[in-house]
This record gives structure tokens, sequence and C-alpha cells, in this order.
């Protein structure tokens, strides 16, 4: 209860700007090794030194080097660096968010219709640490054909916040795309959280500042965007949450569990 009240009383979407603002700063570039030292960054995944970025979002935001994330041929690839929240059968139209914590699919997706088609379904969580690479990947091979955006909170996606706040992902602004593929639709739920400057694709919509998009209307887009697995669908500026959320059949078995930390490109399921 008093978590839940301090992460409320939190001036989130400010504190998100202010951070964005700095970061964005070109002086920012030298808080970037005492970045690595605290979050214990590995070096050798960057496509470049870290005195080549002009600027702490640019290098948290940063590109890896060639190779450095091997995308599985076959499976769902992780679209992210994280670690795994939750995963499981969506059951009776709800998703685990913790431990005796469940949230509604029909909110998360932002309509009631959208939701029958994964009612029976699969889905997996994956949270992005301060720590973790954040541009999001294809899981699979696929078209991307729409994508909604919803306005909502900024509350922290941490394992706090997580255990805190009930129906956090239902709050928290998100936005989310389907890719329809050879196996089915999947839906990718990119959730915002505090600190997150913003989510960033090609096909969605532009960037707004954060004490702007606290008063925005829900969005949506059709788009016509083919992608290979593993190739770049957006990305996050400063951590959070990725949701994967599968037709039923789709999923043929998890390859990971709760608490495993995952690469992207890593297999985390078999396909049906």
């Amino acid at each position: 209860m008093i978590a839940r009240w301090t992460l409320g009383a939190l001036p989130k979407r400010t504190l998100t700007a202010c951070v964005g603002r700095v970061s964005r700063k070109r002086w920012s570039r030298h808080l970037i090794p005492l970045y690595m030292r605290c979050y214990r960054i590995d070096r050798s995944d960057l496509d470049r030194p870290p005195q080549a970025f002009d600027s702490l979002l640019e290098f948290f935001c940063r590109s890896l080097r060639a190779g450095a994330r091997p995308v599985d041929p076959e499976g769902v690839a992780s679209p992210v660096d994280g670690t795994v929240s939750c995963l499981g059968r969506i059951r009776e139209g709800s998703l685990l968010q913790a431990k005796g914590c469940w949230y509604s699919l029909a909110a998360l997706l932002g309509d009631a219709e959208d939701a029958l088609e994964f009612q029976g379904g699969d889905y997996i969580t994956l949270y992005l640490s301060p720590r973790d690479y954040h541009r999001v990947h294809m899981p699979i091979t696929g078209v991307i054909r729409r994508w909604r955006y919803i306005p909502g909170r900024l509350y922290p996606v941490n394992p706090m916040g997580v255990a805190s706040i009930p129906g956090l992902f239902t709050r928290n602004e998100r936005l989310v795309t389907w890719v329809d593929s050879e196996q089915g639709t999947l839906a990718v739920v990119k959730v915002g959280a505090t600190i997150v400057g913003s989510i960033r694709t090609e096909y969605g919509p532009g960037y707004r500042r954060p004490m702007r998009r606290r008063r925005l209307p829900v969005e949506e887009g059709l788009v016509e965007v083919p992608l290979e697995r593993g190739r770049e669908m957006g990305r996050f500026e400063l951590g959070s949450t990725v949701i994967l959320v599968f037709e039923p059949g789709m999923i043929e078995s998890f390859c990971v569990r709760p608490g495993q930390r995952v690469r992207m490109g890593e297999r985390l399921a078999t396909l049906g």
C-alpha cells in the first residue's frame, strides 16, 4: 500500500520530461562512462566507442555491432534484451501481471473486439532494465498491418511497480502493433514508463513531448510494412516493457521461464 501511494504521488510525467531534456543535451555524453559502470554495460556489443556518442540518449538508444545478436531462424525470437516477467495462456480474457494480479487483455489492446481473436492464445511479458539494449525487433517474419497509440500514465514498470499497481500495463501509455504472419496474428505491445521519453517507430505516431502526450486521444493507423524476423521495428528512449500476444495455436511451447534473462534474437518459443 505504501509503495502504491508513493508511486502514485511521484511526479512521473514531469520527471520523465526533465530527464528526457537533460539526456538530449550534448554535455550529457560525459555521463556515459558513469552510466556504463553503474549498469555494467558490455562495451564489446557497441558498434562504436562510447566517446563517439553525442548524448546520453543517443547512447541509450544505441545500435549494436554486426553479429552481436544472432537471430533464431525458426522459433519466436526475443524482440529485445530483457527479463521474462510472465508468460502463459490467456485465460478468460486475462493475463498475469504478477503473482495473484491479473489484468484485462481488452484493456491492454484498447478494444474488446480486438481482444476476441486472441482468446485462448498465449502471451509473454519482457521487462527492459536500464542496462539493456533498447531497440525492438520483429519476433517472427510478417507484415505490420496497423497500430494503435493509447495515452495513459507513466508508472514505473520495474518489479516494485508491477507488484504494487493493479493493471499497470493497462494504465500506462502504450503502442500496440498488429503483425500478420503465416502462423497467425501477433500483437506487439510496447509499454511506456517513468523516464521513457518516447516509443519511436517508422510507421506509428510522431514524437510528442511527455507533458503534451497526456492530453492526446487514442490514435490509430493502417500500414503495410513487411519485415523479416530480427529486423528492427522500433525503439524505446529509456527503459520499459514489451508484451507479445499470440493467436490460439501459434505457440507450441515456451522455451524460457519467468525470471530468465534473454537477449534479442534468442528463441522464446516454438511455433505451432
